[in-house]
Order: structure tokens, then sequence, then C-alpha cells
């Protein structure tokens, strides 16, 4: 049994896991079963497939796949290194060859307004010129063999595709379906190039197992492999495709990979991210919560860091400092920005604040902020592209908020309804 099908036996056997039984169609019906719910669910017949979504759809879920607490996740994979080792095997997991037709897969269509059905869950491995990247893309099925990939301009999966065509040749690619969640989580996390399996590792404490594909890359073990290229040439329009933020985002021209072969092992679980969900916000926004405290405890004694659920996991920080001098914070809020080049509104509380709980949040802000002295302002800011109340330029004013009290007035701070609740009266 794979590391990814005996984290979801675990779940069921916990009780933490919800079966669907019946046949669900892979056309709208998964998206409109699951709704808003987190909770982890198995669709047992999708097409004659099992699939499985909300894998890591909580923060708990991400802590109980990586061992860590929740309210330690920044400050412990702050000081993680992307130094562990790697297990090459001369033979990989037992995998069945397919016939190549992406339509026999169980790939979603999420909303009726999308460009077509994706692949979500997928890891893309590439390599070109000795240096290796993995990490996920959404890819829109368009036709039997056919995938077009959303590739961020600037990152690295583009870097070693604009490489491969200035020397006139494809990027050979990988996609691993049913990664295990550890290995997931690492891939979607911002590490030195080439080092995403070696992060995998340091966070397992156990080397990562890789096994050479059919088309020459290294790849994980993984419920489903696809093989092919990515050609340097064509381009399709990609989208339109629901992002983060519940809101649609642009439609692009987007590079096309072709598929050469397909496998799968012999009793998957195809593991799909629902679009704007929780399990999208945990991998797509978490993984910077520790970039910013890393950024951040350079000007200050960070205690915490969340990307709010309100803000999308990804447009909200809130960083929780154990403060010294009131000119740290501006520092902080700077620092954040930096670390993370999207993040749209920070705010900078006490230790005494539940970071994890928005309702003490705003507290801080209803009972510590001055409006004239504790908001800054930036403008004309880069944003994100998935933010639709950015400028026609794609620029953005953000704002950071100090919703920490004076050290000198502490005093006056003092919670005192909280202290009896935590402590008793002592009256």
């Amino acid at each position: 049994m794979s590391f990814f099908s005996s984290f979801v036996e675990s779940l069921e056997r916990d009780g933490l896991l919800k079966v669907i039984e019946r046949p669900v169609s892979p056309v709208y019906e998964v998206t409109r079963v699951v709704g808003d719910s987190v909770e982890p669910l198995l669709f047992t017949d999708v097409s004659g497939w099992r699939v499985v979504v909300n894998l890591l759809g909580t923060r708990e879920m991400l802590s109980r796949a990586l061992g860590i607490p929740v309210d330690r996740l920044a400050r412990t994979l702050a000081g993680m290194r992307s130094d562990g080792l790697l297990k090459v095997v001369d033979e990989g997991p037992a995998m069945d060859a397919m016939d190549v037709d992406l339509g026999r897969l169980p790939i979603l269509t999420h909303h009726s307004g999308d460009g077509g059905a994706y692949i979500t869950g997928g890891v893309v491995i590439s390599e070109y010129g000795g240096v290796t990247n993995a990490s996920i893309h959404r890819l829109m099925v368009i036709g039997r063999d056919k995938l077009v990939a959303r590739i961020v301009e600037g990152r690295h999966t583009d870097t070693l595709s604009q490489m491969a065509r200035r020397d006139g040749e494809p990027l050979p690619v990988a996609i691993a379906i049913g990664v295990d969640p550890v290995t997931l989580y690492a891939v979607c996390t911002r590490v030195p190039e080439g080092r995403e399996f070696q992060f995998a590792s340091a966070l397992k404490g156990e080397p990562v197992e890789l096994f050479r594909s059919g088309n020459g890359l290294m790849v994980p073990e993984c419920e489903f492999l696809l093989e092919g290229y990515l050609d340097p040439e064509e381009v399709h329009t990609e989208g339109p495709f629901v992002d983060i933020t519940g809101t649609y985002d642009s439609v692009r021209e987007q590079p096309v990979i072709q598929i050469t072969g397909i496998s799968r092992s012999s009793d998957p679980i195809y593991h799909a991210i629902l679009p704007a969900s929780g399990e999208h916000r945990v991998l797509m926004g978490v993984p910077y919560e520790p970039l910013i405290y890393r950024e951040a405890s350079r000007f200050a004694d960070v205690r915490n860091v969340v990307m709010s659920d309100g803000g999308c996991s990804y447009l909200h920080a809130v960083v929780q400092i154990r403060k010294r001098s009131r000119s740290e914070v501006r520092d902080v809020i700077e620092a954040a920005f930096r670390a993370h080049g999207s993040l749209k509104h920070v705010v900078v509380v006490d230790e005494d604040i539940d970071i994890l709980d928005p309702k003490d949040v705003e507290y801080a802000i209803a009972t510590r902020v001055q409006a004239d002295r504790d908001i800054h302002i930036y403008r004309g800011q880069r944003g994100s592209s998935l933010d639709p109340s950015r400028g026609p330029d794609g620029r953005t004013a953000k704002m950071g908020v100090d919703a920490t009290f004076e050290p000198e007035r502490r005093d006056e701070y003092l919670r005192v309804y909280r202290e009896n609740l935590m402590y008793g009266n002592k009256a």
C-alpha cells in the first residue's frame, strides 16, 4: 500500500473520513456534493474510480500529516532546512500501463463556467540542464493526450521551459497524482531551486524514495503517473478557472503538455484539490507563513504567523510578536510584504491575542488601533493577479495594521475576564 493510500486509510480508521458510496459524476457533481465542507471525503465511484478530496482541507489535517502542532506550524517550518537525503531505487512501485486517453481518468469539471476538466492535485516534475523542479500546476484537458498548463511567469517551471525553448528542445515532464501528503506540502513550499524532494525528506525525517519514469525523470511514489513533454512552441487558451479567491482567474495563452504515457497503481485513489477549497488554501497559503516568520524575525521576537481564512489564506496575514518597541512593528509589516509579494493586508498583534481566532484578532483591532496612528498605507504596490479589486495595471494599495498596545501602558490592556477564566478570580 502506498503512503498516500495509507494516509487515507488512517483517516477512515480514526473516523475522520466521510465515504460517499453512490455513483457520482465527475462533471459538476463532486463539487456540488462537497459544497463548502472541509472534511476529507472519499468517493468510491466517480466514473468507476475512487476519488479523494479535502485530504489537507484544514490546518489540523496538515498538522496531522506533518506531525507538528497546529500552533507551532510557522515556527517549526521556518527552522526546517531543505537538506534531507534522497533514496533512488532501481525499481519503482508496480504500476499498470493504461491507454493514453485522459478521458478514462476521473478528472473533474468543477463549475459550469470552467474552461474544461482540470487536473488540480498533480505534482508536475520537470528537469533540464541537470536541474529538477517539482510543483503543482493546474492542468486543463484539451484532448485525449493533451493538457494546457498554467505556468506562472518567472517561477522555476517557467525558467526551465524557457531554457529548453532557447535550445529548441521539449521539456520532459511527469505528473504524479496521489503523492504522500508530506511531499505534496513540500512541493508547494518556496525552497531553493531543485530542493523540493530534499525538503520533503527533511520534513519526513527519512529519505524520500524516487524512481525513474519512462522519460527519464526521477519521481516519487504516486497513484497515477502521466509522462510527456512540454512543447515550447505550442500554446492554447487556459481557463476560465476558479482560483483561490473563489473568483475566476484570467484566461491566458499557456503552454501545452503532450502526454505520451499513463500508468496507475493496482488500486489507485485519484486526488483532486477543489478550487477555492480549504485544501487549495492550505497548500497555497500556509507555505508562506514560515517565509514571513523568518523575514519578520529579523526585526522582532515573532511568536507565530497565520495566513487568515478570511483573506483566502493568501492575501491577509496576522503576525504575533512579543513587542519590545513601537518602531519594530512597522519593520515587521514591511518584512511580511517582502516575504510574500501577493500579500495585501497584514495585522500585527501582541502575544496575548489568539491569532487562530479571527474574533480575537478583531478584538485587537477594536481596542488597540487608532487609525491615524496605527494604519500604514503603501500605494502603487505590485499586487496579486488573483485580487479582483486590483488596478488595471495590476497595482494595488497595501495596508499594515499595528494592533499592538504600548508596552508602558500594559496594565490598561489587561483582559480581566480572560485572566479570570484562565487563573480564577483572586479577589
